[in-house]
């Protein structure tokens, strides 16, 4: 813990070097997009997309998972969603999943890494067809004003695919 509280003390200054204007995103905040993703530690958005303060609009859950819209039962990820979209404006949705993924390693008893791999994927594209039946999402999809983005990150490469429908396949970005 020790280590993480010397970290957040030294930020300004660390940021400062690398040329971070904190005081920049204080008014008004317009992320270029949402970024969905599994809450497992090694996955960091901001690192992953070289993305600065103020760029994303985070959203975290166990395995990615994004929960079916209910009007009448509305959740901390549909209301992350709705405000996204609704308020922020975002124009591009990413859901990224990445390899070794306990949502899908608990799911197969195979020790395969390629049938995980597999699974992961469709399980990130899946997200793709709940997200789409959001009510504030389903009208911006018709008017192309928002894209949806199924992205996968391998953990023991660092390396990051995008899924291509076209070729009914994730290849690098």
């Amino acid at each position: 813990m020790q280590y993480l509280i010397d970290q957040a003390r030294v930020f300004p200054a660390r940021a400062a070097a690398h040329g971070l204007d904190l005081g920049g995103r204080t008014h008004g905040r317009r992320p270029r997009a949402l970024f969905i993703s599994c809450s497992d530690a090694r996955i960091v958005p901001a690192l992953l997309t070289g993305s600065r303060p103020g760029d994303l609009f985070e959203l975290r859950t166990y395995g990615g998972l994004i929960p079916r819209f209910h009007p009448q039962k509305p959740t901390g990820e549909s209301r992350t969603i709705d405000h996204a979209v609704r308020d922020l404006d975002v124009t591009d949705i990413i859901v990224c999943g990445h390899s070794h993924c306990e949502i899908t390693d608990a799911a197969l008893d195979e020790g395969d890494p390629s049938v995980q791999t597999s699974a992961g994927q469709r399980h990130i594209v899946s997200q793709l067809d709940v997200l789409s039946g959001y009510p504030c999402v389903t009208p911006r999809l018709a008017d192309r004003s928002l894209r949806l983005h199924a992205w996968f990150y391998e953990v023991d490469t660092g390396a990051t695919l995008q899924y291509q429908p076209h070729a009914s396949a994730f290849l690098p970005l």
